[in-house]
């Protein structure tokens, strides 16, 4: 691999499937996440370049243009103009957006895009708010539609006028020879309009610095990596036109107990050398607050584990009901801290123990001394 390329920057080969681009982006993700490297000022830049890599190599048709095109050649055609130029585009418009979305869409009419910037925000959220889906009250910095003059731009609100240099195509055309230059219309600066008394609150942006405060809700199932769009709640348009959209970008903080691996979920259970020997039932906490009783067979190891089906995540694109699984470790405590009655009893166990017959791992390290021996 060529360094600096899509597939070096997610870690994979250029042979590597669907599954395996995905498996690397949530571990890169979940890796260099902002929200957890705070004192890393390079990991936003870093967290953006996977983001862009993966959004090429999960959609097949870039894919195909990026193996044949290779790095560079795949940025200049991105960067050509035109509608879906930006490696960023989508064409999704669910909320649960899969892809980062239209980040520098062109209005196509002929003049200078007054449509406002996408916008993102970063939320952290809880395992168990990832269980159930939660609602969440943000701040986002943003600029909104100037109030004074309705987002016109004009004082008083009063409509803009077409301009008079390019009459409103926001471009102007001259000769130079046997050629035609095309180029930005330098009254309206590719607008099409032109203001004679700019709004003294805006000064004829026809928008304001503001944080807006949105209630936004955050599906069950979604994943650290996962990204919410939520249209038209970025930045607002120039002079009226368009607002952006804001992408929320979702972090889900590590749990206490529980470890997550896509759907499913692990936890590690100590239990005393009693039980494991002897065996009984142990209590555990689930990840939807309640509790669930697991029967340890007798003579049970450290190291083995349990499933507990559908007591795992939910998936955002499945039914309610298809939940992953909950796997349990036993982890077989030692007893420290024995009184000497304790310790009395553990040497006598210890004297039985010597007359019974060798079992498993203590029978092979037997034969091994032995050998040796001979």
């Amino acid at each position: 691999m060529v360094a600096g390329d899509y597939y070096s920057t997610l870690g994979v080969s250029r042979s590597a499937s669907a599954d395996e681009i995905k498996k690397a982006y949530r571990r890169k993700a979940r890796t260099l996440h902002p929200d957890q490297n705070k004192s890393n000022p390079n990991a936003e830049a870093e967290f953006k370049k996977v983001n862009e890599a993966y959004d090429v190599l999960k959609d097949q048709e870039k894919k195909n243009l990026y193996d044949q095109v290779g790095h560079e050649g795949f940025n200049s055609a991105m960067s050509g103009g035109g509608q879906g130029a930006n490696p960023f585009n989508s064409a999704f418009s669910d909320i649960f957006d899969d892809l980062f979305g239209n980040m520098s869409r062109q209005s196509g009419r002929g003049h200078a895009d007054t449509r406002g910037s996408d916008l993102r925000f970063d939320v952290s959220i809880d395992l168990d708010e990832a269980f159930s889906g939660v609602d969440k009250r943000i701040l986002v910095p943003t600029s909104v539609a100037c109030e004074a003059c309705n987002g016109q731009g004009a004082e008083g609100g009063a409509q803009p006028l077409i301009c008079p240099t390019c009459s409103g195509t926001g471009k102007v055309r001259s000769q130079q020879g046997f050629f035609t230059i095309e180029r930005t219309c330098p009254t309206c600066n590719g607008l099409g309009k032109v203001i004679r008394n700019p709004c003294r609150h805006c000064g004829g942006t026809g928008r304001v610095k503001k944080n807006q405060t949105l209630d936004v809700t955050i599906p069950a199932g979604v994943e650290t990596g996962s990204r919410i769009r939520l249209r038209g709640k970025g930045e607002a348009g120039l002079r009226g036109g368009e607002s952006g959209d804001l992408y929320l970008f979702v972090n889900v903080r590590e749990h206490d107990i529980f470890q997550r691996e896509g759907k499913n979920l692990g936890c590690t259970v100590p239990v005393s050398m009693a039980e494991a020997a002897l065996g009984g039932e142990v209590e555990i906490p689930t990840i939807d607050g309640k509790r669930a009783k697991v029967r340890i067979p007798a003579g049970s190891q450290s190291g083995k584990r349990f499933r507990l089906s559908g007591k795992g995540m939910p998936s955002v694109r499945s039914a309610a009901s298809a939940k992953g699984d909950l796997f349990i470790t036993l982890f077989v405590e030692t007893p420290t801290h024995l009184n000497e009655e304790q310790k009395k009893l553990l040497r006598q166990f210890a004297e039985m123990q010597k007359g019974s017959p060798d079992r498993g791992l203590g029978r092979k390290f037997k034969g091994f001394w032995e050998d040796l021996k001979n």
